[in-house]
């Protein structure tokens, strides 16, 4: 059996190569910059864990895992609550009244913003909520600016989180629903279930797994979240809608702060890795 396998690992060759030269050593390398003192230029300054310990202390790096949790919410939560009851409703009932290709065409339509550049749907959506000349305030007869309000800025930016995130969970839940037995919901319909308790007791309970992945995934990409954030907002207005991510980015290129934007960053990274390990722990004691 060894003899027989041992050729399947020449193809695991070139992904390892991958691996350990975008993500292994680029993140070694950061580690041990977040031990010293660097403007980028120069020969770095080891300075220990220096750079941690003003972390702990950096009101706004602590603020900006506050709005991280926020977009948590935006862009893990939200999305898999309202993207259930979208799968179930298409897969369910837009599918089995208006036909197959009905449902495909809404699931496309969902999933379209995942698709689009970051770059792109953001500068529409610039427009729209532009103060002056946006869509959205002419619609509706307002005069707010939602992006350059500290008090909106933050639940804006989660709205549009909403909206950019939806399509994924819908794609998701919809392929697991295809491996549900549809005898359970015959046998429901038979007792009279309603569309709401066979969605309780046994939509859910069959795709739990697919609602886990969803969750994990989500919950890494709101950790992580870069691109809407420095495309709406770059972190404002004031520090409305900082987040880590950003937060390192900002001390990495804008102040020349190499070292601190690398403890930034690994601590972000360590983050993602407990959550996605407590996940995982999660699944299999469901399993």
């Amino acid at each position: 059996m060894r003899v027989r396998t041992r050729g399947y690992w020449l193809y695991l060759i070139p992904s390892l190569i991958l691996f350990l030269g975008v993500i292994v050593v680029p993140f070694l390398m950061n580690v041990g910059a977040s031990f010293t003192r660097w403007s980028g230029v120069g020969t770095p300054r080891w300075i220990g864990f220096d750079n941690y310990a003003r972390l702990l202390k950096d009101e706004r790096f602590w603020q900006s895992f506050q709005h991280n949790v926020a977009l948590i919410v935006a862009m893990a939560i939200v999305p898999t609550a309202i993207g259930l009851v979208l799968a179930s409703a298409l897969f369910d009932y837009i599918g089995k009244r208006f036909g197959p290709r009905t449902a495909s065409a809404l699931r496309a339509m969902y999933y379209l913003p995942q698709i689009l550049p970051v770059a792109v749907a953001g500068v529409v959506w610039g427009w729209m909520l532009h103060p002056s000349y946006g869509a959205v305030n002419q619609i509706f007869g307002l005069d707010l600016d939602y992006l350059g309000d500290p008090d909106l800025a933050l639940a804006t930016v989660m709205a549009v989180m909403v909206w950019f995130q939806l399509g994924y969970p819908v794609v998701i839940f919809m392929a697991g629903l295809q491996r549900v037995d549809p005898a359970y919901y015959e046998a429901a319909e038979i007792d009279g279930a309603s569309w709401w308790r066979k969605f309780w007791h046994i939509t859910i309970p069959q795709i739990r797994p697919e609602i886990f992945v969803v969750l994990l995934t989500c919950t890494i990409a709101a950790l992580k979240v870069f691109g809407p954030i420095f495309v709406l907002t770059r972190g404002g207005p004031g520090n409305a809608t900082m987040v880590p991510s950003y937060f390192s980015y900002l001390n990495f290129f804008q102040k020349s702060n190499v070292g601190y934007g690398a403890a930034i960053a690994t601590v972000l990274a360590l983050i993602i890795i407990v959550v996605t390990f407590l996940f995982l722990r999660v699944q299999e004691r469901e399993q």
